[in-house]
């Protein structure tokens, strides 16, 4: 059984406020509960269908019907400078989100970026959270995997350069990305969905990147959505 206070503080975890102040977030879905008992996330509850009956499952779901399974996950400690400064120093690829505001986006980044063995996500403080309820469900499991680090971008962008790394950005002004050599190292900048990547990112990116339309020079859609232009920027990259 689930009492009405369990379900008032599930209920409650809707909002950024009370997931900020619990600390709590909430997965649902067969997958994605099985990979948050998998990832050594610390589990706070986990409510199945079976147990607690579909009516009360229907009253702390957050999705349009009830899945059969429902776990609340604790959310982790944020990184230290300690902990960035030791990922730069392993010269890993890693991506840069500058003010990416949609949850859908963000939740199919960070899953594209555990499709293709990106190393982590900086994200800037004004992106949208990531245990927003349609970041998690979007990310299909791969939040459990893939860590994002809230952050200063433009210090961590100069601590790449510092390190002897390129910082990439794509751009409509860009090089054609399928003539441009891309190392295995480095911090690749995606912008915003209405205003692409920022001034001040901008003047931090030391190579600037184009994905063109086909045919070339073709009057269609004015750019592509973040989500899809990071897949196909990380796939040139793993290429």
């Amino acid at each position: 059984m689930i009492s009405k206070a369990e379900i008032k503080r599930i209920h409650a975890l809707r909002a950024k406020k009370q997931r900020d102040e619990s600390g709590l977030f909430v997965v649902e879905g067969e997958k994605l509960v099985a990979e948050a008992l998998a990832s050594g996330f610390e589990i706070d509850n986990v409510y199945r269908i079976e147990d607690i009956g579909r009516e009360a499952m229907e009253r702390i779901t957050m999705l349009s019907s009830p899945s059969p399974a429902l776990a609340v996950v604790r959310i982790p400690g944020a990184p230290s400078r300690a902990d960035i400064d030791a990922l730069v120093a392993s010269r890993p690829l890693c991506l840069a989100l500058d003010s990416v505001r949609d949850p859908g986006n963000l939740g199919t980044i960070v899953r594209i970026a555990d499709w293709f063995g990106i190393d982590a996500i900086f994200a800037s403080e004004d992106t949208v959270e990531l245990y927003n309820p349609k970041t998690v469900q979007a990310t299909m499991g791969a939040i459990f995997r893939r860590k994002v680090f809230y952050c200063d971008l433009p210090e961590v962008a100069r601590k790449f350069t510092a390190a002897g790394m390129p910082v990439f950005g794509t751009f409509l002004d860009g090089n054609d990305i399928y003539g441009e050599y891309l190392s295995q190292e480095g911090l690749i900048v995606m912008g915003s969905e209405s205003n692409g990547i920022g001034p001040e990112m901008a003047q931090l990116v030391s190579r600037r990147l184009f994905i063109p339309p086909y045919p070339r020079g073709a009057a269609g859609s004015e750019s592509l959505n973040v989500a899809i232009a990071t897949a196909v920027t990380c796939a040139m990259f793993r290429r």
